[in-house]
């Protein structure tokens, strides 16, 4: 008995090796830098500022804008509210978002194709840019990541079982990652391709169904509100360009190279989690298998053919599926960011690590004489290679601006009771998360502040009262983007920039990432 006892105890260790191993990885990388050299760029800064409001705040906001990001400004209200970190609380969740979503990754390549392949696939998943990225990100993005990759394990063993309880976890987890941001919801898309590649039986189709349409019952009173918001929200964006069409085509090619490499040959013999497909299947309960209690093997799957070639399907289609189709949407309406899908990169995780695994297994059956400077070669290759990424995603630079070095610029130049402009308005973001130093200036185009007015920048004077309060000014320090950025024309903006160059005089100028601030006073007073 004891005996007995002991294996399991050691079966169900060997159990965890997949998800321990990438979540502790995660961790590691995401808490090294995670400061990023006292920077903060400005959705971070937004994300910061928002969470920092009441809760009837709040509601007013998200009344009139980031309907999208409620839940998750919600959440970082409540962590707000019992610790004020700074920015260590602002990144922390998506720290412990990638390592849980690492994990998930893990577990679903153990699932699918054993324990080697399920530790590589969430090793390599870590390690990608973009999640080290979007892991030390004060944004809801790792947190939509973590809770889609647990929803695609369920989706795992929800195929691989009759019971129920899979897929109501399922639709539940779904439905959470599609409150947490809605593009979530092209999971789905992936998930539907699978069953389709797979020919599953009737009966998995149908519970995938209800549970689909589960989640988007969920989801639906939150697509109506963004909808209204839709042009405040993503107007600014445009359709997808050359260079995104690019990457998106390179991620897909090599994707859908391993996916051929990695097809297993020949008839598929079913089995555990991945025996949710036979040749010729389609029958009701064909290929499934009551497996709430595990498999043989310590992760509980069975690793033959079918659980490779759910892998691959899976995979793939995670990695193309959501990213291409909201680029095609985009040609008509644009919405596409790549970080509204990064989810996708887990399946080109669970691709690589399976490749990984098969280029391991024919390293064994080679000489060691080959061996050791092959695999010594492999180490040093991938440290050359993920080592100038990571540096470089924890740089300032690896965002678009800086709003710290923003506020640290607007210290050194301006005076107490000094005028302030934003060039444009949306730029007020800058200063926002910094009230102190805001506070201490005078905003000449503000009409409204974003608490007040449910907005995420505030509202601003008509053109005319601009004109007349910025004539009225003795020292201006204006913020605007970099020299060459497109001039935004509504008259507001119109206004600020012709009143500056006609009837004012660059004092100083401070350039730093991502923007510049600008000392202005009326001709020849700079020296007063």
């Amino acid at each position: 008995m004891a005996g007995q006892g002991g294996r399991r105890a050691a079966r169900a260790s060997a159990a965890l090796v997949p998800a321990l191993v990438p979540a502790a990885l995660a961790v590691a990388l995401g808490l090294w830098g995670i400061g990023r050299q006292d920077s903060m760029w400005r959705d971070e800064s937004v994300t910061y500022q928002v969470a920092h409001r009441s809760t009837g705040e709040l509601r007013h906001l998200l009344g009139h804008i980031d309907a999208v990001h409620g839940l998750y400004y919600l959440l970082m209200h409540a962590l707000f509210a019992l610790w004020d970190g700074g920015p260590l609380a602002l990144r922390l969740p998506s720290v412990l978002a990638t390592a849980v979503a690492a994990a998930g990754v893990g577990v679903t390549g153990a699932r699918l194709a054993g324990r080697r392949t399920g530790v590589l696939a969430g090793l390599v998943f870590v390690l990608l840019p973009v999640t080290q990225q979007y892991a030390q990100e004060g944004r809801s993005y790792a947190l939509v990541t973590a809770a889609v990759t647990w929803a695609t394990y369920l989706f795992v063993r929800g195929t691989g079982s009759a019971r129920r309880r899979w897929w109501a976890g399922y639709a539940a987890v779904l439905a959470l990652a599609c409150r947490l941001h809605e593009f979530a919801v092209l999971a789905l898309a992936a998930h539907a391709l699978t069953l389709w590649r797979l020919r599953v039986p009737r009966r998995v189709l149908h519970r995938w169904a209800v549970a689909s349409a589960a989640v988007l019952a969920a989801l639906l009173p939150l697509a109506v509100v963004s909808a209204r918001q839709a042009d405040r929200q993503l107007g600014w964006l445009g359709r997808p360009s050359t260079g995104q069409w690019l990457a998106y085509g390179a991620v897909a090619a090599v994707c859908a190279l391993l996916a051929r490499l990695l097809l297993p040959r020949g008839p598929v013999r079913a089995g555990g989690d991945g025996g949710i497909t036979r040749d010729g299947g389609g029958r009701d309960g064909e290929g499934i298998r009551d497996d709430g209690d595990g498999g043989d093997e310590a992760d509980g799957g069975d690793h033959g053919d079918s659980g490779r070639r759910t892998l691959v399907w899976l995979g793939l289609w995670l990695a193309v599926a959501p990213a291409g189709l909201l680029m095609t949407v985009s040609l008509a309406e644009p919405l596409y960011l790549d970080r509204y899908v990064i989810y996708g990169m887990t399946g080109a995780a669970l691709l690589a690590g399976a490749a990984l695994d098969r280029a391991l297994a024919a390293r064994f059956r080679v000489a060691p004489a080959v061996r050791v400077p092959a695999a010594c070669l492999a180490a040093v290759t991938a440290v050359a290679v993920l080592l100038p990424w990571s540096l470089s995603v924890r740089s300032p630079q690896s965002r678009k601006d800086d709003v710290v070095a923003v506020s640290r610029a607007v210290r050194d130049l301006a005076r107490p009771g000094d005028a302030v402009l934003f060039l444009p308005a949306r730029r007020r973001e800058w200063l926002l998360s910094r009230p102190r130093l805001y506070a201490g200036l005078d905003d000449l185009a503000l009409a409204g502040s974003p608490a007040a007015s449910g907005t995420l920048e505030g509202t601003e004077l008509p053109a005319a009262t601009i004109r007349r309060r910025l004539l009225a000014a003795c020292r201006v320090v204006a913020l605007a983007d970099p020299a060459g950025q497109p001039l935004d024309p509504y008259p507001q903006e119109a206004v600020k920039r012709d009143v500056l160059r006609r009837r004012f005089e660059v004092c100083a100028r401070t350039r730093v990432h991502g923007a510049q601030v600008i000392l202005y006073a009326p001709a020849g007073r700079c020296a007063r």
